[in-house]
Formats: C-alpha cells, sequence, structure tokens
C-alpha cells in the first residue's frame, strides 16, 4: 500500500507565542521558518494547520471559575462528562486564550498559509477541554470531535508529523491520538516548543515514545 504523509501544524497562533500571547509559549515564534521549510518540502502530500478556537466561557479559562479557584496556570477544575456523570478528569486552568473572531486566535501571519490545504478548529465546545486536534478526552462518549480524522483518512494519509505548540500539551495530545487511530506517528522536534521546556518536554517526550511515537529532526526531511 503507498504510504501518504500529512503534516499537522498545531495551534501556531498569536496568543501562542510571544511577544503579546496571552498564553505565550517561551521561543513558539522561533519554529516560524522550520516549519515553513517544512510546508515547502515535496515530501508532504497533505498539509494541516489545527486552532484552538473558544467560545468567550470556554471551561479552561479561570476567569470562567469562582475564586479561589480562578488562578491561571495555578489552578485546576474537575471536568464531568456532561453525558456520562461516572467520567471526568481535572485540567489546569488557563488565562483567556484563541477566542474565536479574536486575533489571538488568528495564525501567526508569518506561517505560509498558501501551502495549508486545509484548517481544523478545535475547542469548540464550552462543556470540555481539548487539548488534542481528533477529539477531547472523554470516551463514554466522546463529546467533541473535529473534522481532522475524517480528513486525513479521506485523504488515505498513513503517516502523521506533529509540529506547533506546545509539545507538552496539544502536541503531545494530537500526536498520541494520531497513533491511536493508526496513523504512523511522528514528532518533528525541532519544529516545536513546550510549556515547560525540560520537565515538560522529558515526560511528554518518555511518553510518547514509550507509545511508539519516533522523534526526528526537521533536517532529516528537508536535507
Amino acid at each position: 500500500m503507498a504510504t501518504k504523509s500529512a503534516l499537522i501544524i498545531v495551534d501556531l497562533q498569536e496568543d501562542f507565542c510571544p511577544p503579546n500571547g496571552s498564553l505565550a509559549v517561551t521561543g513558539g515564534r522561533d519554529i516560524v521558518p522550520i516549519v515553513n521549510a517544512l510546508l515547502a518540502a515535496p515530501f508532504f502530500d497533505i498539509r494541516v494547520a489545527t486552532k484552538d478556537w473558544h467560545p468567550h466561557d470556554h471551561i479552561s479559562f479561570a476567569e470562567n471559575h469562582p475564586p479561589p479557584n480562578n488562578k491561571p496556570f495555578e489552578s485546576f477544575a474537575k471536568i464531568v462528562n456532561p453525558f456520562n456523570d461516572a467520567e471526568s478528569y481535572d485540567t489546569r486552568l488557563w488565562p483567556v486564550h484563541c477566542v474565536q473572531g479574536t486575533p489571538g486566535a488568528e495564525l501567526v501571519p508569518e506561517l505560509d498559509l498558501a501551502r495549508i490545504d486545509k484548517i481544523v478548529e478545535k475547542g469548540q465546545d464550552k462543556r470540555v477541554e481539548m487539548y488534542s486536534a481528533f477529539y477531547d478526552p472523554f470516551v463514554n462518549p466522546c463529546v467533541s470531535v473535529s473534522e481532522l480524522r475524517g480528513y486525513l483518512k479521506e485523504q488515505k494519509v498513513t503517516k502523521a508529523y506533529v509540529v506547533g505548540l506546545a509539545m507538552d500539551y496539544c502536541v503531545r495530545a494530537t500526536a498520541l491520538d494520531a497513533l491511536k487511530e493508526g496513523f504512523e506517528t511522528y514528532i518533528i522536534e525541532d519544529a516545536t516548543k513546550a510549556v515547560d521546556p525540560k520537565e515538560g518536554w522529558d515526560k511528554a517526550r518518555a511518553e510518547m515514545e514509550d507509545t511508539g511515537i519516533k522523534f526526528v529532526q526537521s533536517t532529516d526531511i528537508i536535507s
């Protein structure tokens, strides 16, 4: 069977990038030239960009929770499956970010948008956190599903190469779900940055490698 490779650019948005992003990842903007070089590489058959696309009352925003449990980065909240109260998970609370239609939700303008085949929006259901570009963490039942899985399957993609922001959150979750969906999955490690560049990076990398996700460099693809 022929292989088809997809480049998945996760959440390379203004709110995740310095200098003005409300949830800026250190060095987040620095990966854009590498991502653009990957976009231009003939190696990839499909090029997808994802966007956090939250409503203003999204459950992950600290300001939408009562004090004292409303401190960005510090507070956590329990999220319960709206269709099954036996299923729940805890999530870190964040500053308001990537609100639908705001400048902070836009992909960074330096990104070579003309080469992107599909933009997938995620995190639109106010009731659930959705780090993965595929779906939220609930399974019984899943609450929110993006277009990504269907699009990649429709395009007969077999390999997924994941880059973007942030390595220890949305990149990690997207890669793990890509593997779960049967795609041979890679992280291009010089084209991603972590919220926590040491402990968060090391923990995410170890978890992904344990599942079979492979780590490569951009020069392995574009050299």
